[in-house]
């Protein structure tokens, strides 16, 4: 069988090493005689799984003890309700930083919680750069700031953390998260929907400063409060026990690599790559201001749209899938997450290089 090259969005490509496993161990997961989708959550083959992932983990973002990680399900949306109901507090008020098409979301659901203060937006730019800090407007009574570090759709990313003084920062870490090093305690909480580069959709990942936990507004769902997924281990409910167990391997895979610094050094030289080869042909086009683009997702525009298509069904012949950029802004994207080679990437290059040479 011949693997193609992956570039979706999401969700996005795996590392084969960890497909292999899982399906070597589909059917009896180490001699238990039956596959983890099988398994009670509660039995003790399954709870040895997720201790490991919580442990590997840990390790990998060297995550503070005062931290909760939480494996939770309905992805980064549902966190964008979670948050809010969570942190708001009585005096339901928060900052916002508004720079695309996913942080515009997460704004619209707080605005049903309470009071949301758009401190920085990236709309005069047509979202194609970040706003610098000196310009943002914080509301000093604000209980949290929330921001998106890297815009899936329109390929804008954070090259910093923002400073909030004693505010905790709100992460929604979906498309960049174990791409490299983070440094955890700057945040108050983290959350990371799994189906980019931490393993299959159906879990997300929530890390969150432990004094945070506990104080959901009156009225919150039981299952939208932290508090009893914290005190039940993420076990409330019956959790997504097979993304689970596939991010754990994802976990594992990463630190056998050598962990989030080595993930940035490859992640960093592909989309050098990709960026050079974009800017030095003068055929395609990035949008995005330079020191804004994404490393993990990198739109780019041909000079006449008319040739998309062609350039689709020629790119999926030539074995590189999901390149068509999202149907908000058309075009071409390139997803070069964590488990995208950099052969894969260097194929694409090649691709786009003999593209243009015939319709250019």
């Amino acid at each position: 069988m011949a693997r193609v090259y992956n570039f979706n969005a999401g969700p996005a490509a795996l590392p084969q090493v960890v497909l292999e496993q899982v399906r070597d161990e589909l059917l009896d997961w180490h001699g238990s005689g039956m596959s983890v989708m099988e398994m009670s959550h509660r039995g003790k083959e399954f709870m040895a799984i997720a201790a490991q992932a919580e442990q590997d983990l840990r390790e990998l973002l060297a995550i503070p003890e005062n931290y909760k990680v939480l494996f939770l399900q309905g992805g980064a949306t549902t966190q964008f309700a979670m948050v809010p109901l969570n942190l708001m507090g009585e005096g339901r008020r928060a900052d916002y930083i508004h720079t695309g098409a996913w942080s515009k979301k997460a704004i619209s659901e707080a605005k049903k919680f309470g009071a949301v203060n758009i401190a920085a937006s990236g709309e005069e730019s047509g979202f194609a750069a970040i706003p610098p800090q000196s310009a943002w407007r914080l509301d000093s009574e604000a209980a949290y700031v929330h921001y998106t570090p890297n815009e899936t759709i329109g390929g804008v990313e954070f090259h910093w953390i923002p400073e909030t003084g004693g505010v905790p920062l709100v992460g929604d870490f979906s498309s960049t998260l174990l791409s490299r090093p983070v440094d955890v305690s700057r945040f108050g909480l983290i959350y990371a929907g799994a189906q980019k580069n931490v393993g299959p959709a159906g879990v997300t990942l929530v890390i969150v400063r432990e004094d945070l936990v506990g104080h959901a507004l009156p009225g919150t769902p039981t299952i939208l409060d932290y508090a009893p997924q914290v005190e039940n281990d993420s076990m409330y409910n019956t959790p997504a026990t097979f993304s689970w167990y596939v991010a754990g391997l994802v976990f594992a895979h990463l630190k056998a690599q050598g962990g989030l610094a080595a993930m940035a050094e490859i992640n960093q030289r592909k989309a050098k790559l990709l960026y050079r080869t974009i800017d030095e042909s003068g055929f395609y086009r990035n949008p995005v201001a330079i020191a804004d683009r994404s490393w993990m997702n990198v739109p780019f525009i041909l000079p006449d749209a008319a040739l998309d298509a062609t350039f689709l069904s020629e790119a999926k012949a030539a074995g590189l899938l999901g390149l068509k950029g999202h149907r908000s802004v058309g075009g071409m994207r390139a997803s070069i997450y964590n488990a995208v080679s950099y052969e894969a990437v260097e194929t694409l290059v090649a691709f786009m290089k003999d593209f243009q040479q015939r319709h250019g």
